[in-house]
């Protein structure tokens, strides 16, 4: 986006983590990624006054006030969500400064992840006066987008910009594995069937089913292999031993960016299991490093990405014996298995960053076009 010629962006963030060491609650350890996030583009980190928990306090960035009244910005783009304090303080900046206020999120449906029961009715109230604050909503995905016109918000208001990761880079790095060498150091032989699970080991995620399946499906000469880590990690591990698997299943702990593609290139076949998965960046990546994925239809990424090429790869959320089911068709046929992980790489061709951009400039141009008629 830096480089388009029609865009001049600013990038504000309202803390590093990731870029810089610190706590991820969720893999409970320090997390810092090992691939450049911050070059290539200009950006500013406007300090955090508030908790850093995962409150409404958590972001409080005072700064950004200034910063959007002083810019003089045609459109502020938020990636920080509605529960912040700094959406509200960037929110009210713009409306003062007459800069068009794009925003999105990327849920298919009102269910919150912690099932609570009053979240949904809440969310059924609240959402549609919410996304209609907004200049542009922004869907990036079809589940996300059918979702805001089903809560009244005009088609013309809203804009599908697709969720993706940077297409050249998990492509260039995947030709760069030396797979037979990957899949060894996990004790793969060449005719190995590979299952790939690759996210954090967290309830929501499912992890538990994948491994039920995989014991149920009884695949001759198959591997399961773990790339993450939380606080599923040591049930996982002694469930394994109770299903009498714990031979053929590989826990490798938390994987950093640069030795992903590895981890998908080596696989034969990602899934997904999540019961809660507004979209599953996951399966962009695997598919681009030539790894087929299979997905329950809670997982977004399901009808935008896996569909397209197969939509038998999709299964219904907890059904173990339906994944178990699937995991014996496609490991049955490797040479078909093979067509999918080919066809998995041409779909990501039309879900790339040239899309997203190409996308992100429409939607800035009406929101603009919204609030500055006369520009």
């Amino acid at each position: 986006m830096a480089q388009h010629p029609q865009l001049d962006i600013s990038t504000v963030y309202c803390r590093l983590r990731g870029a810089k060491a610190g706590m991820d609650p969720e893999f409970g350890a320090n997390i810092q990624w090992d691939i450049p996030l911050l070059d290539g583009y200009p950006w500013v980190e406007i300090p955090n006054k508030g908790t850093d928990s995962e409150g409404f306090w958590g972001l409080y960035n005072p700064g950004l006030w200034k910063f959007v009244r002083e810019g003089n910005f045609d459109a502020v783009f938020c990636h920080t969500g509605y529960i912040r304090a700094s959406f509200w303080i960037t929110y009210l900046a713009c409306k003062l400064s007459r800069s068009a206020f794009l925003f999105g999120t990327d849920a298919t449906s009102l269910a919150p992840r912690d099932s609570s029961r009053w979240k949904g009715p809440v969310k059924h109230l609240f959402w549609p006066l919410l996304y209609r604050l907004a200049s542009q909503a922004l869907a990036p995905s079809s589940g996300t987008y059918d979702l805001l016109l089903s809560l009244g918000i005009p088609r013309e208001r809203v804009t599908r910009v697709p969720f993706v990761v940077d297409n050249d880079w998990w492509v260039a790095q995947s030709s760069l594995v030396d797979r037979e060498a990957v899949r060894a150091s996990w004790g793969a032989s060449p005719n190995t069937s590979v299952i790939l699970f690759c996210a954090k080991l967290q309830p929501w995620k499912r992890p538990h089913d994948l491994l039920q399946a995989f014991a149920q499906a009884k695949v001759a000469n198959s591997l399961l292999v773990y790339a993450g880590d939380g606080p599923l990690r040591e049930s996982l591990q002694s469930e394994a031993g109770r299903l009498g698997c714990s031979g053929k299943v590989r826990f490798l702990g938390f994987v950093n960016q640069s030795q992903l593609p590895a981890c998908y290139t080596g696989a034969d076949l990602l899934v997904l299991p999540s019961e809660y998965e507004p979209f599953g960046l996951v399966v962009n990546e695997a598919m681009l490093c030539g790894c087929m994925a299979a997905a329950s239809d809670q997982v977004g990424a399901g009808r935008d990405l896996i569909s397209p090429v197969d939509p038998s790869f999709i299964y219904t959320c907890g059904d173990i014996t339906a994944l178990a089911m699937l995991l014996g068709r496609a490991l049955s046929d490797p040479s078909q298995l093979a067509r999918l992980r080919a066809a998995a790489g041409e779909r990501m061709k039309t879900w790339s960053p040239r899309e997203y951009i190409a996308a992100t400039v429409e939607a800035v141009q009406r929101a603009v076009s919204r609030v500055r008629p006369t520009l």
